[in-house]
């Protein structure tokens, strides 16, 4: 998959998997990334998926309707080629945070869904259910932040709040941070983001 390593300035800060949101490319994280830990290390990872020349992680049959057969297999590709990438680049395979926004999050969302503990944490910008009516593993002790919009058009409050409970009730220890905001991310979300990643990795 396309991608950009850098290797940060420090060692012992989980790096930073960089998931962007529909029609971005793995350039549109490294800012954010930097406002949240300027010296971890970062993966980022372009999507495989073209919607109308727009890339994406997996293909979708409507506005907020996912293509579940594409969507494991595509979350399968990502986790093999986080194998990989581990060994090219010579970092721990399970000392990986997932930042990730709206189709990001959905992808790093399903990673948790379907591999368990394969992150390290997660921080989902205005996620929404990857899968629903599936058993969850076990996610015990699993730190998650959850950035949501009060106004978001594409992902509804309900929709946080179920993703926030089935996370939950795998043993995921989930924060939710409200913006009184759309679909767009905001300047306090990604604040209180940083404020969340010190308190659990710092």
């Amino acid at each position: 998959m396309k991608h950009i390593f850098e290797q940060g300035n420090t060692t012992d800060k989980p790096v930073f998997l960089l998931l962007h949101g529909t029609g971005g490319t793995e350039q549109d994280l490294l800012p954010l990334a930097g406002m949240i830990d300027e010296q971890a290390p970062l993966l980022s990872v372009r999507g495989n998926v073209s919607e109308n020349g727009m890339p994406r992680y997996f293909r979708r049959l409507g506005e907020g309707v996912f293509d579940e057969e594409d969507l494991i297999f595509r979350t399968k590709e990502l986790h093999d080629f986080l194998d990989e990438a581990s060994e090219e680049h010579s970092f721990e395979r399970d000392n990986m945070l997932a930042v990730g926004y709206s189709n990001g999050a959905n992808i790093a969302g399903s990673l948790l869904f379907h591999y368990g503990k394969t992150l390290k944490g997660a921080i989902l910008l205005h996620p929404m259910v990857p899968r629903r009516n599936i058993s969850l593993p076990d996610l015990s002790g699993m730190p998650v932040f959850i950035g949501a919009g009060t106004n978001d058009p594409i992902c509804p409050a309900s929709e946080t709040e179920d993703l926030a409970e089935l996370l939950k009730g795998a043993g995921a220890e989930v924060e939710i941070f409200w913006a009184d905001q759309g679909h767009q991310l905001s300047r306090d979300e990604i604040t209180h983001a940083r404020q969340w990643y010190e308190n659990r990795f710092s």
